[in-house]
């Protein structure tokens, strides 16, 4: 398809409607096009390379929305239905909530952010038509909810700056939670930047809560949870997804990388590989100049003003559905709310390591020329459709990183984006060859009998939440079923069970604890080599006693055609060490050498365990003060600073490029050498090229912290083996010291100015000596 060379002023003039804009350039958002075209013949055009930043209705920003041929665009819900949506969940019976932070960036200096004013909505569709019509608010007067997820009739909530989860019910069904509790509790306050704490809450396929930050997951008890320490922290940010098998998927918005943790499971410790993304699915292709981009103009192609890279992805998912083309299904999706566009990648494993590849060239499965759409969050929806989370916001970059005399802080004030706020809408996305399933969902009021018959349902999530709900229920009456579903036999379900309906069937006996070892083994030789891997990832269980059985049941599968299987069985035999399973993994890595993932794993597994043992002796060493400043800054590098520098202290590579996000701690004269230059660094943060390379993003200021908190991450960075540095630990009072001396310098400062500090203070000693 050609267009004039003069489209860029037709498009900007306004000489064109706006719905024949969408049809010229990719798909409308308004009309049902042709499915004639291949997604792949159409070329990417950028719209505007300098939009306005005045808001669109619904409708009328729906029309800006950019889609390929086939798909549209319904609104479910907005303002002021909803206003600042981050997250949507819905329970058993499809009611949706909502968590609005309704302070988040009022303006560039995030003015009252922190007041208890922002809420949970219960959202409803009574006449079935796809659209909520009945909003309640279920929780009132919160901070900034983070996290949603429920859990039978209750809600599990997340909230900035606290670390306590609460449950929530309604008890009296007037939509309003009348009943709160802790569920889990943890008095200590969460003082990072509320960009860097837990972003998400996933009950996942092996009956696991996981979160998507730090080292904590949590199994569901009789109402409460009960926490496990996995072995490694989680650096995820905004969101986290699961693909079928319980293969969890995290992104990183810091360092701009749109997929982590996806090899294995964070219980066996964190694995990333530098190509297990496209260097092609690190950028984003939008449709609109993105001159808010927190990078400046470096983040930016020159030719369009277009974002040239991740920066913001956030709200991955995997689409599980079964009301949109199939070629969706298993597909990573990821919006970019600073490029306004959702990314689509292919999954692919090959020998058990997994690669996502970006599923167009050079455009992106979604873009909107609205300046104000900001996508942030993607689901699978009970009606087989996906789900857009829409914050429609001016402002989406934390006030960290918005000062006034900042790039952003000053396009932000230019552009009044602080003025766009108090909105928010919910998508659908619909294809015009399928009809979205307006079942209304029952799940919370039916029988576990015929729970039990949603475990084989083609769309994940009612597979899903028949598990969680059979699960907690733990009806021991559907045990029998349940056997007879994980070995295959037909039993009360409507057709022969498939293999996820044989996988839900494992992980629902699973989680009530009713699995044996006929049922096991049965499964230990099933057809398909996803429902093998599952048996074997189940037998831990088993292991944890030693059950020797069982053990030599899965050195039977040490030759199993499936890598997966393979994979998985070098990862739970390792997990409980006997001369036996040790062995076997020996086998395992010998008879295995050129598969990647399984070597790589193992030896970043042993590689962690021996600097753990090097960091309990180095800290022996230290008196108990500190040896708690070191242990504490432990624990908030690996929550924090890791995002950027990496969990060693190496740095981190994005896919495709051997630029790093920020520069390797390891070996650092600065971090080793004078105390006050790196204090002063933290507090103010730095920018600009360090020894001559230039980062993609400047180092935030931490000063907002209290001098014990920089103390703390200070002394771990500059004492710790596993960083390779050996140096004196940091005070609370030296730090208090520094930052009375030291002037506030916005926006950071660069390498030469904290050279130009330590000469100054050089020439007050000699002029203070005797001469």
């Amino acid at each position: 398809m050609k267009f004039p060379s003069n489209l860029q002023t037709v498009l900007t003039s306004g000489l064109l409607p706006a719905c024949f804009l969408s049809v010229a350039l990719f798909v409308p958002g308004c009309n049902k096009p042709s499915n004639k075209a291949s997604e792949n013949d159409l070329t990417r055009v950028v719209v505007d390379t300098n939009p306005p930043v005045e808001p669109l209705s619904p409708e009328e920003s729906i029309k800006k929305i950019q889609l390929p041929p086939g798909y549209h665009v319904e609104l479910v819900a907005s303002e002021p239905m909803v206003q600042e949506p981050v997250a949507i969940a819905w329970d058993g019976n499809g009611r949706m909530y909502v968590a609005e932070m309704n302070t988040y960036m009022k303006d560039a200096n995030a003015t009252g952010e922190y007041a208890p004013t922002s809420r949970i909505k219960r959202l409803e569709d009574t006449d079935g038509d796809g659209r909520m019509d009945k909003s309640t608010i279920f929780v009132d007067s919160l901070v900034l909810p983070r996290t949603i997820l429920p859990v039978g009739d209750q809600l599990l909530v997340g909230l900035t700056n606290v670390q306590h989860i609460w449950s929530y019910r309604d008890t009296n069904g007037d939509g309003k939670a009348d009943e709160k509790k802790i569920v889990f509790r943890n008095d200590v306050l969460d003082s990072r930047n509320l960009e860097h704490q837990n972003g998400g809450f996933l009950w996942n396929l092996d009956n696991w809560i996981y979160p998507t930050r730090d080292n904590l997951r949590y199994k569901y008890k009789n109402g409460n949870l009960v926490a496990d320490t996995l072995v490694d922290n989680m650096i995820g940010q905004w969101g986290m997804t699961t693909d079928n098998y319980g293969r969890l998927f995290y992104s990183e918005a810091g360092p701009g990388l749109p997929a982590v943790q996806i090899q294995q499971n964070p219980a066996y410790g964190a694995l990333n590989f530098v190509d297990q993304y496209s260097d092609d699915f690190t950028k984003p292709w939008p449709i609109i100049g993105n001159v808010d981009a927190q990078g400046g103009r470096e983040a930016l192609r020159k030719a369009d003003n277009t974002l040239n890279k991740f920066t913001a992805g956030c709200g991955q998912s995997i689409f599980r559905g079964d009301r949109l083309p199939v070629d969706m299904q298993g597909d990573y999706f990821i919006p970019e709310p600073v490029g306004r566009i959702i990314k689509r990648g292919k999954v692919i494993n090959r020998n058990g390591k997994i690669y996502i590849e970006d599923a167009y060239k050079e455009k992106d499965w979604l873009a909107s020329a609205d300046m104000n759409f900001r996508p942030i969050n993607t689901y699978t929806g009970p009606d087989g459709c996906f789900y857009i989370v829409d914050m429609y916001h001016g402002i989406i970059q934390e006030s960290e990183w918005t000062k006034p005399d900042s790039y952003l802080g000053k396009v932000i004030q230019q552009k009044g984006l602080y003025k766009n706020r108090g909105m928010g809408r919910i998508y659908r996305v619909v294809h015009d060859n399928f009809k979205r399933d307006d079942r209304k969902p029952t799940l919370l009021n039916e029988p576990s009998n015929r729970l039990v018959t949603y475990l084989n349902h083609p769309n994940g999530w009612w597979r899903d939440n028949a598990q969680l709900l059979l699960v907690i229920r733990n009806d021991r009456s559907v045990v029998p079923v349940l056997k007879q579903i994980a070995v295959g036999e037909k039993a009360s379900l409507p057709n022969q069970p498939g293999p996820l309906g044989r996988i839900h069937a494992l992980w629902t006996l699973e989680g009530m604890e009713a699995i044996d070892k006929p049922t096991l083994f049965k499964a230990l030789t099933d057809a398909d080599a996803e429902v093998r891997k599952t048996a074997v990832w189940i037998s831990e269980g088993f292991l944890k006693k030693n059950d020797s059985d069982v053990i030599e049941k899965l050195a039977s599968l040490l030759n199993d055609p499936s890598p997966d299987v393979r994979i998985q069985l070098s990862l739970s035999l390792r997990s409980h060490k006997t001369p036996r399973t040790t062995e076997l993994v020996k086998t395992l890595l010998a008879n295995n050498p050129k598969n990647e993932l399984m070597q790589f794993s193992f030896t970043t597994f042993t590689e962690s365990q021996k600097k753990l043992e090097a960091e309990r002796e180095r800290t022996r060493n230290l008196s108990p003060a500190d040896r708690a400043l070191v242990t504490n800054g432990a624990t908030i590098f690996k929550q924090l600073c890791a995002t950027c520098h990496g969990p060693d202290g190496k740095g981190i590579h994005v896919a495709g490029s051997s630029q790093m996000p920020a520069p390797p701690l390891v070996g650092s004269p600065r971090v080793r050498g004078d105390k006050t230059l790196i204090i002063q660094l933290l507090l103010n943060g730095m920018k600009g090229p360090i020894d001559g390379k230039t980062y993609p993003d400047l180092m935030p200021a931490m000063g907002s912290n209290d001098d014990k908190w920089i103390a703390s991450v200070l002394s771990y960075i500059r004492n710790s083996s596993e960083l390779g540095n050996k140096a004196s630990v940091v005070t609370a009072k030296e730090v208090a010291d520094v930052r009375a001396t030291t002037p506030v310098i916005p926006g950071g400062m660069t390498q030469q100015e904290l050279e130009i500090f330590k000469l100054g203070r050089a020439e007050r000693t000699n002029w203070n000596k005797p001469r």
